[in-house]
């Protein structure tokens, strides 16, 4: 039987666990390496410290909530680190962020490690891609797509391009030097860094591929090129991550400054599936007794950054190998965790 919601505004059950990450505080660290598949956050997770307290296992918390979205929570050379896989687009990084700033207190640290498509030749499949920024690229809704697409018609009006929003630079940097810094899975690595990334809201219209549909895309990669200079790739999620990442602490002074500090309900709709040790509540984060939001006055806010697999090539059309996959996870992940663990807190 499924549990019952306590408020419609911010959906909780009566034991504090939010609607479809199925998490509630003290279950999730303030340092995140988010993921969209569950197999790649299976594999990562295998680089966790050994758990003293579950036997045989790496990770004090394991949910799989009925929403698709699956959290493994442990320690990484012994600071607490929490891996979460997402799925794709917007709507679910929109869910991953707001509802674990709801579970946790203090400064958040997330980094997203993703797979993405290069834009140019010189990015070839296994390549790394450390965005300096992003911007967002969206099917323009109020668009005629039934009418018939010519050269002087084409991609015109069609989509939108947002203004570049950057990731967090310190936390880019420290991504960026351990990567090249720490011996490659391959002779030749190409890792790239401060260029300009686009997260579209479609694997196909926004992203230039040609389908059935009208779409009026076949421009559509040549004119992100041409209108966001140093750009290199193109997914479907960093955007919405800087963007939440840089919007929630100005909102939030705004707010105390007006009002004082404005609180989601206190109730925190998934059955989750949890393999966790007798006790769920972990020395990480504020017990789910505690209101959400900064307890000592301070605002602390949200910082991002992402480091990009290269899986296809749009230019030569070159998709990657499943061995390559494999190899590039397993050793970008542990890097991510080395640098994700690194910030202080």
């Amino acid at each position: 039987m499924k549990d019952t919601f306590l408020d419609a505004n911010f959906p909780r059950t009566s034991d504090g666990r939010v609607y479809h990450l199925g998490l509630r505080s003290g279950e999730v660290a303030n340092r995140i390496l988010t993921v969209g598949s569950p197999s790649r956050a299976e594999t990562i997770s295998l680089l966790l410290d050994e758990s003293a307290s579950v036997k045989n296992s790496r990770c004090l918390l394991k949910l799989s909530s009925e929403r698709g979205f699956l959290t493994i929570t442990g320690h990484f050379n012994g600071t607490p680190v929490s891996i979460i896989s997402i799925g794709m687009g917007y709507p679910n990084m929109d869910f991953f962020v707001r509802e674990v700033r709801e579970c946790v207190d203090g400064e958040m640290v997330i980094v997203r490690l993703g797979s993405c498509g290069g834009l140019t030749e010189g990015l070839s499949v296994g390549s790394l891609v450390i965005p300096a920024g992003s911007v967002s690229i969206r099917r323009n809704y109020d668009y005629d797509f039934t009418e018939v697409s010519t050269s002087e018609n084409a991609n015109k009006n069609a989509y939108q391009i947002s203004k570049t929003v950057m990731a967090d630079a310190e936390l880019s940097s420290n991504l960026a030097d351990r990567l090249i810094n720490a011996p490659p899975p391959k002779s030749q690595l190409v890792i790239k860094t401060g260029s300009i990334n686009a997260s579209a809201d479609s694997f196909y219209s926004s992203q230039g591929r040609q389908t059935s549909f009208p779409d009026h895309n076949e421009t559509l990669i040549d004119d992100l090129i041409a209108q966001v200079p140093n750009i290199a790739t193109l997914e479907m999620e960093t955007f919405h991550l800087f963007h939440l990442a840089a919007s929630w602490r100005p909102k939030l002074l705004q707010e105390r400054e007006s009002h004082g500090p404005v609180v989601p309900p206190t109730k925190l709709p998934v059955e989750p599936s949890i393999e966790a040790s007798p006790s769920t509540t972990l020395p990480i984060s504020p017990s789910a007794n505690n209101k959400p939001g900064p307890k000592d006055g301070q605002v602390r806010g949200i910082r991002a950054a992402a480091v990009q697999m290269v899986f296809a090539n749009r230019r030569t059309r070159e998709f990657i190998s499943p061995d390559v996959v494999r190899d590039l996870e397993a050793w970008s992940g542990r890097v991510v965790l080395e640098a994700l663990c690194s910030v202080p807190l």
